[in-house]
């Protein structure tokens, strides 16, 4: 299992899958071959479907800008065997014969498999691979899972978690204080702003929930205009684990260290989905982002509060749960409607988990390991129209109908 890195890759929104994985791949098959004098990248199912809104021709562009001439060639209908997010490159010579190919697909998160490789070129670095088998590590030792996260990531993870907890705050903060039009044809208003300032002139109750809320808005509203964000593990869902921990700090005064913990806990239960599962809406569905996301927050929330190794793990098995057959729908290709507000919920959703689970000893039916093989075999099921293609769900929905209902 590779290391929590993977879940937390701090980029520029709108997509970890249709912007961080295109650019990244783009830089590594432009900077192998400096000789080449043009390109061409050809872009397949989700990619090509949803890449105008989700600027993936833009991320692409910027790579190879200044460099030789390029040409996009869009394949919306056309799926390859191995995941919908693929990328065919080329390098052309000077009289436009191929002299090199290269397939590589963008598997979520902003991770990149080449063609005929199984994962990403990160090692495996986790010895363990389930929630089961680490909540037996945590028993059997004593200790809980971020000191499993710590004890073979070593100490330089909580250096690289104090950074990615000090974007988060940046893409909270920076949300709440913007206002305005979200770039795109919904012209779609931010919401953070207002929503900030209305929940504090409410009581206990409905001011946290309102602020719960303006802190997911503003960093997927921070996302879907392009700024800087962390995948949580994608950037579709990247508003949900920093809104539930900036909200608990700010509520209960914790400590960075005590934050640093949480982010090892939430980063460990995405890797678990990300190796045994995906986090790709093209490949299973916004299950496997939003739905990711909340299980992380929950679990996260439920180390921050002291939860037990058997409390914690079943938070984030109830946040999964019941996201599960959750559709990727965006509107017009853009991620912002259903996105942003799926964010709020499943960040409500998450500290609802935690709460529920902390009635219990920790004791369930359903392990976390079931749920997650369910939820691959469910976004397997799930037809091609249900998974970031904009072909079926809301995204099927005209716009001149979104409009005169928002």
């Amino acid at each position: 299992m590779k290391s929590i890195k993977d879940i937390f890759v701090t980029g520029k929104g709108p997509s970890s899958s249709h912007t961080m994985g295109p650019r990244k791949a783009s830089l590594k098959f432009r900077d192998a071959h400096p000789e080449a004098a043009a390109f061409r990248v050809t872009l397949y199912g989700s990619l090509a479907a949803t890449g105008k809104g989700h600027l993936t021709d833009v991320a692409i562009e910027e790579v190879f800008s200044g460099v030789a001439p390029l040409e996009i060639v869009w394949r919306p209908q056309e799926f390859l065997p191995f995941h919908p997010n693929a990328m065919l490159f080329e390098s052309l010579d000077s009289e436009g014969n191929t002299t090199d190919r290269q397939t590589i697909y963008s598997i979520g998160g902003g991770s990149i498999v080449c063609d005929g490789e199984e994962s990403s070129e990160e090692e495996d670095i986790y010895p363990l691979t389930t929630m089961s088998d680490i909540m037996e590590w945590c028993n059997h030792t004593g200790r809980s899972y971020w000191e499993y996260v710590f004890e073979y990531e070593g100490e330089d993870i909580k250096y690289f978690l104090i950074n990615v907890w000090r974007h988060m705050c940046m893409a909270v903060e920076s949300g709440i204080s913007n206002e305005g039009v979200l770039p795109g044809p919904l012209h779609l208003r931010r919401k953070a702003a207002s929503y900030f300032v209305r929940s504090r002139g409410y009581k206990d109750n409905l001011r946290t929930r309102g602020l719960l809320f303006a802190y997911a808005l503003a960093v997927s509203e921070e996302n879907a205009s392009g700024g800087t964000v962390v995948t949580a593990p994608t950037c579709g869902s990247s508003g949900v684990v920093p809104a539930v921990l900036y909200h608990l700090q700010k509520e209960y005064d914790f400590s960075d260290s005590q934050i640093v913990r949480a982010l090892a806990t939430a980063g460990l239960v995405g890797t678990i989905v990300k190796a045994n599962a995906s986090v790709s809406g093209a490949e299973v569905g916004c299950q496997g982002e939003v739905g990711v996301a909340c299980a992380m927050a929950a679990a996260a929330a439920s180390q921050l509060m002291g939860g037990s190794p058997a409390q914690i793990e079943y938070a984030a098995e109830m946040a999964l749960e019941h996201h599960l057959g959750m559709t990727c729908d965006p509107m017009c290709g853009l991620v912002q409607i259903p996105c942003i507000e799926r964010n709020a919920m499943a960040a409500a959703r998450a500290i609802d988990a935690q709460i529920y689970s902390f009635y219990t000893d920790g004791a369930h039916r359903v392990p976390f390991d079931d749920v997650v093989s369910v939820m691959k075999r469910t976004g397997h099921d799930l037809p091609s129209l249900y998974k970031e293609t904009s072909e079926g769900g809301l995204g099927k929905l005209k716009l001149e109908q979104l409009l005169r209902s928002k």
